[in-house]
């Protein structure tokens, strides 16, 4: 039994990390102090308005441990670090653990190439960003390929210089083929220089060069060219005019501010690199403290450039933090320079850092309506299908379907939907093993059995093993069965599910003469539905997505040649020859019965076709 009063009473006065933990030793919280014993030992004193969180925390701890470590700057570190891997239940979370993309210049290389990098290393390449959109970035390399036609390819040159033949860029004009010698070092790093320039914001001397390649192809009749040169000089300047000047000083930093609702708060960051607005990115906050948004931006500020590998110079912040000189120093230890932490009070500045708080409350306002939308398509959805079918509960449903090419390679698909969305992790395929022919009821019963079968013997297996983590998706039973079909699917299902003892709910998604769903069919009676209503929706959504996954299996089969038939074994049967015979008859048993003479009635069969299916299958009966 953890002993509060003694285990108190050891606590050093040095500075540390602490850790907060449950009765089944979950990590609760995770803080740093200055000085370990005043610090947790203030958790157990009298209530000082520390809020309903944290009182609620203190109710479940069951233990305490600590780290002591050499200074603050390291217990801010390691706090840090144990935040990020263990995602205590109490401390504020950044909910959006994203890398920004960077454009990097391979300088170390003696013929440099242009890549997307999503980590900034301590090498002898060049680095711009972050950005944060990842498709501008993927755009703006491709630009720049194609401006200075410089090589993508992963060779090491001058070492492979003249071993292969030059690649696609080469003849399309968008490589100096470098691999091949036809162009050296110094010109070569003339067209990385300008690539450089454009990266750096030049882009006039960019413009002027292509304006005059262009008229200097249209005057020479080079029509081809000179519309090249105008498509690249149109994206040029489409690139720079979206850059937008929001400081005169040519500095790095990030402008940060928040908005906060009860329950969550969105922090929105401004990237502002060598004076210029590069894009802007918000994040989400979860588990945020009541009215304390100093604390709620203290927490990003740890986490998001604790993973983040570039940090600039300035951080324009909303409201001043505690701890600025410890967060100063840290940031400035990462970044290998100083690194400065501002409220700006009046100006310019302070009216980007009002912008940015502007966005931030309007991002959590538009998500907040998104995010009732969305409920109202899924969970409001459900409780819809729920309430019309009489039933209390459905959180989990699985729809069912079968493919097959009339009759040829039947498979079956599993689609598993939770609180109204997708659950693709859950869905299974079924490869039919005992049906030959298009008998969709018993291939149906083949699908259920197994897939039920499966979780039977799952479950059993888990609890003989007392196995303690959540049942996979075979064990894990649904609340509702969909069928696609009326009365004949749901009585296959409920047949099954008796056979085995398993007591779920089936419902059948019933089809008017135009296949479209007209109504559920529920415990023996047809109930019409709202066309209109999200609770419709969903049921056509879940429909065709069963029978999107039963087709695209069916077709990957078929295309990759994962299923061979026994048609194929046949001699002189190729290709045309199978699918006409599949076309022409039912199933592989009617192939099997049929007689030269009814062979010979398919066109693409001549007579020594015929007998060869024929004799074929005679021959594999007498075996």
């Amino acid at each position: 039994m953890f002993n509060f009063e003694e285990e108190l009473k050891k606590l050093p006065k040095d500075p540390g990390v602490y850790i907060m933990r449950d009765q089944n030793d979950g990590i609760l919280y995770v803080g740093k102090a200055v000085n370990l014993h005043n610090r947790v030992r203030s958790y157990f004193r009298e209530n000082i308005g520390r809020g309903p969180a944290i009182d609620q925390m203190v109710s479940l701890i069951a233990r305490f441990e600590y780290i002591v470590t050499d200074s603050e700057l390291e217990a801010l570190v390691l706090e840090n670090n144990l935040i990020k891997e263990h995602s205590p239940k109490y401390n504020t979370l950044l909910k959006d653990d994203k890398t920004y993309p960077y454009i990097k210049v391979t300088l170390g290389e003696d013929y440099p190439r242009i890549q997307f990098s999503r980590l900034m290393k301590k090498d002898r390449s060049k680095y711009f960003g972050p950005y944060s959109s990842a498709a501008a970035v993927k755009d703006t390399i491709e630009l720049l390929n194609k401006l200075y036609r410089l090589r993508t390819c992963s060779r090491v040159l001058p070492r492979d210089i003249g071993l292969d033949r030059p690649c696609l860029n080469y003849h399309i004009k968008q490589c100096l083929a470098p691999c091949q010698g036809y162009v050296d070092r110094e010109q070569y790093r003339l067209q990385v220089a300008g690539a450089l320039e454009f990266l750096n914001g030049n882009y006039n001397v960019i413009l002027k060069e292509l304006e005059e390649k262009m008229r200097a192809a249209s005057a020479e009749m080079m029509f081809e060219d000179a519309a090249r040169y105008r498509d690249l000089y149109n994206s040029v300047k489409a690139v720079s005019q979206k850059q937008k000047i929001t400081d005169s000083a040519g500095d790095d930093r990030d402008v940060i501010a928040l908005y906060q609702d009860a329950s969550e708060a969105v922090v929105q960051v401004f990237f502002v690199r060598d004076g210029k607005l590069i894009g802007r990115e918000h994040y989400y906050m979860t588990q945020v403290p009541e009215n304390n948004k100093p604390e709620i931006l203290l927490d990003f500020i740890k986490q998001f450039y604790g993973g983040t590998p570039f940090i600039p110079r300035e951080l324009m912040l909303q409201y001043p933090i505690e701890d600025t000189e410890l967060i100063e120093r840290w940031l400035g230890e990462r970044r290998g320079g100083r690194v400065r932490l501002r409220v700006p009070k009046i100006g310019s500045k302070e009216k980007l850092v009002e912008l940015a708080a502007q966005n931030a409350r309007l991002i959590l306002n538009q998500d907040r309506e998104k995010l009732k939308r969305e409920e109202g398509r899924t969970i409001g959805a459900v409780k819809e299908i729920a309430g019309l079918l009489g039933l209390t509960c459905v959180n989990r449903m699985e729809a069912f379907d079968i493919s097959n090419t009339n009759g040829f390679e039947n498979v079956g698909s599993m689609v598993v939907y939770e609180k109204g969305k997708p659950k693709r992790s859950d869905y299974r395929k079924f490869r039919i093993q005992t049906v030959a022919g298009p008998d969709d009821y018993a291939c149906m019963k083949e699908v259920l059995t197994r897939r039920f079968l499966h979780g039977v013997e799952e479950a059993r297996d888990l609890e003989e093993r007392q196995i303690e983590r959540e049942y996979g998706s075979f064990s894990k039973f649904p609340d509702l069965l969909l069928m696609d079909g009326g009365r004949g699917q749901v009585n296959i299902a409920l047949a099954v599910l008796e056979e085995l003892g398993i007591s779920i709910p089936v419902c059948g998604m019933v089809k008017d003469d135009n296949h479209r769903t007209r109504g559920l069919y529920f415990n023996n009676v047809e109930l019409p539905i709202d066309t209109h209503s999200e609770g419709f929706k969903l049921i056509t959504r879940i429909q065709d997505e069963a029978h999107r996954f039963a087709i695209e299996y069916h077709k990957s089969l078929r295309g990759k040649a994962q299923v061979k038939s026994v048609l194929d074994e046949i001699p002189g049967i190729g290709p045309a020859r199978r699918k006409a015979l599949m076309r022409h008859f039912k199933s592989l048993e009617d192939i099997r019965r049929a007689t030269v003479e009814e062979l010979r009635e398919i066109p693409e069969l001549n007579g020594r076709a015929a007998e060869a299916v024929v004799e074929f299958f005679a021959g594999h009966a007498s075996q």
